[in-house]
């Protein structure tokens, strides 16, 4: 029997995990994939927004506000890469800097810190490489990047060292309630007990809210699709900059990310798949050529991977965060879309305040410990660290992926942390091999090794990411992982 039971395991199943275990609660998520961060968490801009674009008086606009000014600390707590770039709205021409004002104001009235509207010359000062028919542009000096997949490893790596349960491979196929418990049935016929449930299943939520009856909303997935380029272009820009938002988005933004690339991206095309993650021609050369009223000169000859995602869109516009009235104590988390990254420090202090309401005691965990430490990336030590960390640990020595300097040692302790990896992507978001300009045609082979070696499974049975996603097919004699001793 459970207190409370979260469905989904991103970035807003894993953070309202961590702050539930602030308290004496027995909380346990439950998440479908193999891995966690395998769903929107995975596959976004990495973008925390300063707040000014939300509508005034919505929910997006509160919690998006709330969770950029937490931001800050909770990275810190962590230890997550965040930096703090800041972001420009550009304009071309007078109806663009009549929207500028608009969001201005708007800003203003959502508690936005740190906005500025600039002149052009003011612009091209601090972004030289921006597109010179600009007018002028509003600067967000709060907004800033983040890296999402190490946010939502650390996040539940803390949750759970604070006592939180996470099961995988545990899709929710049915709920029913009997005498105020909730049974949730998976999909292996297991069944959970919980007194409390909290639905945040991304794309999904609609579905599981509609196993309690609830209709409230729908989801539209809207799929987003990116490019990401080589470290090399990542200096082209020091803001991460926008262009006028649409009725389907942000538009398609230039921006560096936490290590060091350039993200460029996305479109917005609303998919009835709820897995239509497919990237296509079209798709890819709509944002290269969007991307160009941005920033001229981009050259996406040193493209190393394109991806896409899924927004969970709701069809009501906000986020839909609220008690269910049709099934008492069943708490949906749904529409979870942009800003949800930025917004999610206040959604899981907001999804606090509505179980205090619908009647849970919390008594504060003595015990919490807020810290998560990770060991430094052996790519960013000086020589002399280096030669520390391999006096106590040889496998430092062994260079796995030369892209982005990381090592065996590495790789085997994102295996065996709290909530370890367990596919090759999963080691590739955690640790980055297979991030670089090769993107695994080197290391691969030798990642796949290592998984089969600490997980005690054969290298046919090694995912790539979901279940059924087999690196490799029929029997192997040898994989020939390039590996370099340093």
């Amino acid at each position: 029997m459970y207190d409370i039971a979260i469905i989904g395991a991103g970035i807003s199943g894993s953070i309202i995990a961590r702050e539930l275990s602030k308290y004496n609660l027995k909380t346990i998520v439950l998440e479908k994939g193999v891995e966690v961060c395998q769903g929107t968490t995975k596959a976004n801009s990495a973008i925390v927004h300063g707040g000014f674009d939300a509508k005034e008086g919505s929910l997006k606009a509160k919690l998006n506000v709330m969770g950029n000014k937490l931001y800050p600390n909770i990275c810190k707590e962590l230890d997550v890469e965040f930096k703090q770039n800041g972001a420009l709205v550009l304009a071309f021409n007078e109806e663009d800097e009549k929207h500028i004002k608009e969001l201005y104001n708007r800003g203003l009235e959502n508690d936005v810190e740190g906005l500025k509207v600039l002149n052009k010359e003011e612009v091209i000062k601090i972004e030289p490489n921006v597109n010179k028919d600009i007018t002028s542009a509003l600067l967000c000096e709060s907004s800033g990047i983040v890296c999402p997949f190490n946010l939502n490893v650390a996040l539940m790596e803390n949750a759970i060292s604070n006592g939180v349960e996470l099961k995988l491979q545990s899709q929710v196929v049915d709920i029913n309630k009997e005498d105020d418990i909730f049974n949730i049935k998976l999909i292996n016929n297991e069944t959970i007990k919980s007194k409390y449930v909290i639905n945040a299943a991304g794309v999904y939520a609609d579905k599981v809210n509609n196993m309690v009856g609830g209709d409230e909303y729908y989801i539209i997935p809207r799929k987003g699709q990116y490019k990401v380029l080589d470290k090399s272009e990542g200096k082209m820009v020091n803001h991460t900059l926008f262009q006028c938002p649409t009725a389907k988005g942000k538009g398609v933004l230039v921006t560096q990310t936490v290590h060091g690339n350039l993200l460029v991206g996305p479109n917005a095309t609303e998919v009835e798949d709820k897995e239509d993650t497919i990237t296509s021609k079209d798709g890819i050369n709509e944002i290269v050529e969007n991307s160009k009223k941005s920033i001229e000169n981009i050259d996406f000859r040193k493209t190393i991977t394109s991806f896409s995602g899924l927004r969970a869109t709701s069809n009501t516009g906000d986020f839909m965060i609220f008690a269910s009235q049709n099934c008492k104590n069943f708490i949906n988390v749904g529409g979870i879309e942009s800003p949800g990254l930025a917004s999610a420090p206040g959604v899981a202090k907001y999804v606090v305040e509505i179980l205090q309401n619908s009647g849970l005691e919390l008594t504060k965990n003595s015990n919490f410990n807020p810290i998560r430490k990770r060991n430094k990336p052996f790519a960013h030590m000086t020589n002399e660290e280096r030669n520390e960390v391999i006096k106590k640990d040889e496998n430092h020595k062994k260079i796995v992926c030369r892209c982005e300097t990381v090592t065996e040692a590495e790789i085997i302790d994102a295996i065996h942390r709290p909530c370890g990896a367990r596919t090759v992507d999963g080691i590739k978001r955690r640790v980055r091999p297979g991030m670089g300009r090769c993107q695994g045609g080197f290391c691969g082979p030798k990642v796949i090794e290592i998984i089969a070696r600490e997980l005690k499974i054969s290298v046919e049975d090694v995912l790539k990411d979901y279940e059924k996603s087999n690196m490799v097919v029929g029997k192997v004699k040898e994989l020939r992982g390039e590996l370099v001793e340093i």
